[in-house]
């Protein structure tokens, strides 16, 4: 008798059998009950020396997390665990500094860890083409696009960042502001930003809207903190700006303390639009126009696809999904 036996025969999944045979948690009491009592009857047993070959890996899906203070990727993990929960696998989570090497720290936690395989949430281009190459179980690069990587155990999966913000710029536009700013990343060292940073000069070029980097855009991490400082940065220089683009909504809701706090409204004042969507965007006053990527959907196509690749389905896929603009309070026509 097979665990898939033992599944068909209790009416539990396999990955719910397998749970309870290997003592694991996240299984009702009812389950693990039924699963065991119909294992003693027929007296299965589980094959150790296949376990011992898998545990030469670990039956760990490991998540590399680029920023402790991303709430955006804390979303992310919160709905992978609970993916991750109905599957035979066990999630490992790291965080690490949003400005560190991912690559070479996935390549340490293989070494250390030996997971069945990785997700990427954020990275960078350098990192991956410079020492992706030394690692060689399945991943999926999530919220970033790996498509024209050469790596045939990399999946990616994001929505099309450079496009939404063109099209939100754009709107702006359409609104009537034309002293636009905007509070970003730091260039040399975010691919995540210089994508977004695109999407911003694509629209402003096409719309023969002057922008002068130097002038109109503060680097920043992404925090509340951050967002705070560089929108009272921009308050210091010789420009009145009518719309204030963040690359993430943290940067927004800081910046829109910054300009309340120096006496100014929003949006009456200065327009905030965001980018992500995070939930508490909806209960700030005003509330936060933003550029929405669907957390769950992120989640979920990661997690198939990993597991997709775990298990020999797939060799490598790259999936893009719709962001969805979302035009709130803190933005208005002038």
């Amino acid at each position: 008798m097979t665990i898939k036996d033992l599944s068909a025969q209790t009416g539990y999944s396999v990955g719910t059998v397998s749970r309870v045979l290997n003592n694991q948690p996240n299984v009702s009491e009812k389950a693990r009950r039924t699963i065991q009592e119909a294992a003693a009857a027929c007296g299965f047993q589980l094959n150790t020396n296949a376990q011992q070959l898998k545990q030469q890996r670990s039956n760990n899906i490991l998540v590399i997390v680029k920023g402790s203070s991303n709430q955006l990727f804390g979303a992310l993990v919160e709905a992978i665990q609970s993916r991750v929960a109905a599957t035979p696998y066990h999630l490992v989570v790291d965080y690490m500094d949003e400005y560190y090497n991912e690559v070479l720290r996935a390549v340490q936690l293989c070494r250390e860890k030996k997971p069945l395989g990785l997700l990427f949430l954020g990275g960078n281009r350098k990192h991956f083409l410079a020492d992706f190459e030394r690692i060689d179980v399945p991943c999926v690069l999530v919220t970033s696009d790996a498509t024209d990587f050469p790596f045939r155990n990399l999946s990616s999966v994001c929505c099309d960042e450079d496009l939404a913000v063109k099209q939100t710029i754009e709107h702006l536009i359409d609104l009537g502001h034309r002293d636009i700013a905007i509070i970003g990343g730091y260039l040399e060292r975010s691919d995540t930003s210089g994508r977004r940073f695109e999407g911003c000069l694509a629209a402003f070029q096409e719309n023969d809207i002057p922008f002068v980097p130097e002038r109109d855009y503060v680097s920043a991490r992404f925090s509340y903190a951050e967002g705070y400082r560089a929108a009272k940065e921009l308050l210091t220089r010789q420009r009145k700006y009518t719309a204030i683009f963040c690359m993430a909504d943290v940067m927004a809701m800081g910046a829109i303390r910054a300009l309340t706090d120096s006496g100014l409204r929003v949006p009456d004042d200065v327009s905030v639009v965001g980018f992500d969507g995070l939930p508490i965007g909806e209960f700030i006053v005003p509330r936060l126009a933003t550029v929405s990527q669907s957390v769950e959907t992120l989640a979920q196509r990661s997690v198939e696809l990993l597991r997709d690749n775990i298990e020999g389905k797939n060799v490598c896929v790259h999936e893009i999904i719709p962001a969805q603009i979302q035009w709130k309070e803190s933005a208005r026509a002038i």
